[in-house]
């Protein structure tokens, strides 16, 4: 069968491609902007992928047409599949129908952390022998890969609430009907999509509805928004988490701050090593512990599985290094995540000065419904870089204005990259945040710290 994939570049239209390649599908894929991590998989997988538009693309036609989510109608190849008659679906509905059929599915959903817990899921499972399969938002450095079909029966997805495709405007993850669901957290999030909170937690109802009586779900303990959403109604044993906290699973650094110390229901205190860093951290390590808990792995031999664990790209990945200088990549764009993934970094480098290159490139983001809370999220840093995009409605300088002359603003990515240079000195971390390509930026400024030696 011959598969085309119309926005293929997204993480998770990347990983269905992934999917169906080695389902033995031949697959193509068109997209506009084509960036590391997907670039780079797609190309080791031998997927041709056409840049842009252009309806020409669908000669001869194929089999069926995946549509991703970013689509909308207007778009020229989404004008011709319909005017052509060809057959389409989502990707959420593709992969339920092809891949998670007849599956025990392990579903982690949460406005932050479900790439990490999702990655620790499967990679405990896997470390247990299990084979999973998995579709992921990101690339587990223990895979090198964000998809796989997987030996067994269980699949790990990252169940994202965004929007499943311009004819279907349900969450992803309502078609995923997992047996076991994590449920990280709930803010609000995607309001080019969600007009208000409710919106959300009634999406992530429809989702604790899909999970059977014989199930479970795990969830964080103390989120307000996710108690008013199991208020909604829960037909399925629930588990909470907490990180220093009274919960099912309790967990919080080791001794002396180093290490990682958890107690699941039983109470008996398990302590082990720990490769990441802050406390959102803790969290997402604790719910893939009680996930994989809840398929037969031991707790121990899960956190024997997680002290081995290599993380993630994007998620506070190690760039590159030069002159002294530490680049990690991020993906965080969410105020909390922001501010979590600062706090965890100050936690474990608490000497270093903390300079951070940002661009607000979410949508949420763009129409400025976290303006209020985003100077807050970057107090944990020393020095700040915003890129000003165009066509903002609200003023950024103002929302920063707080920040004081530790913030610079800039329209310009290559002015950005010489001044975030400028800036740092031997002994600085630099975090390049963005859940995109960031202009370019990232490449310059690792070239040029390279360079440096």
């Amino acid at each position: 069968m011959h598969i085309h994939i119309i926005g293929i570049c997204g993480t998770f239209m990347g990983g269905i491609a992934g999917l169906a390649k080695a389902a033995g599908h031949r697959v193509t894929g068109c997209d506009r902007e084509v960036y590391p991590p997907m670039s780079e998989e797609l190309a080791r997988l031998g997927i041709e992928v056409t840049e842009g538009w252009d309806p020409g693309q669908l000669e001869p036609a194929p089999d069926v047409v995946v549509i991703g989510n970013v689509m909308s109608r207007g778009n020229p190849l989404v004008e011709a599949v319909l005017e052509q008659g060809l057959p389409y679906t989502s990707g959420p509905a593709w992969l339920a129908e092809h891949v998670l059929a007849g599956r025990r599915v392990l579903a982690v959903a949460g406005t932050h952390g479900k790439t990490t817990t999702s990655s620790l899921l499967a990679w405990i499972l896997e470390a247990n022998g299990l084979e999973p399969g998995f579709l992921i938002g990101g690339v587990p450095l223990d895979f090198g890969a964000s998809a796989r079909l997987g030996g067994s029966d269980l699949f790990v997805v990252e169940a994202d609430e965004y929007d499943t495709a311009f004819f279907d405007k349900r969450a992803k993850f309502v078609h995923y009907r997992p047996r076991v669901a994590v449920l990280n957290n709930l803010e609000y999030d995607h309001a080019d999509i969600y007009a208000d909170m409710a919106a959300i937690r009634w999406q992530f109802h429809q989702l604790i509805r899909t999970v059977p009586g014989g199930g479970r779900l795990v969830v964080r303990a103390g989120d307000a928004e996710l108690a008013e959403t199991l208020a909604m109604g829960c037909w399925t044993p629930v588990e909470t988490f907490a990180a220093g906290g009274e919960a099912d699973w309790r967990v919080d650094f080791g001794p002396g701050g180093e290490g990682i110390s958890l107690a699941g229901p039983g109470g008996e205190r398990l302590q082990d090593d720990w490769p990441l860093a802050g406390e959102h951290n803790l969290e997402n390590t604790v719910a893939a512990v009680a996930a994989a808990a809840a398929v037969g792995v031991e707790p121990a031999a899960a956190l024997a599985a997680v002290a081995r664990f290599r993380g993630v790209r994007r998620r506070l990945e190690l760039a590159a290094e030069g002159g002294g200088i530490r680049v990690y990549d991020d993906f965080a764009h969410h105020p909390t995540a922001i501010a979590r993934t600062l706090a965890g970094l100050r936690r474990r480098e608490p000497e270093a000065r903390i300079v951070v290159a940002l661009e607000p490139r979410s949508n949420t983001m763009r129409l400025g419904v976290h303006r209020e809370t985003l100077a807050g999220s970057l107090a944990g840093a020393d020095r700040v870089f915003v890129f000003a995009p165009d066509g903002l409605e609200w003023d950024l300088a103002a929302a920063l204005a707080t920040l004081g002359d530790r913030a610079t603003l800039s329209a310009d990515y290559g002015e950005m990259a010489e001044g975030v240079l400028r800036e740092a000195v031997a002994g600085d971390i630099l975090v390049l945040m963005s859940n995109g390509g960031f202009g370019g930026l990232r490449e310059r400024v690792v070239a040029a710290l390279t360079a440096r030696g």
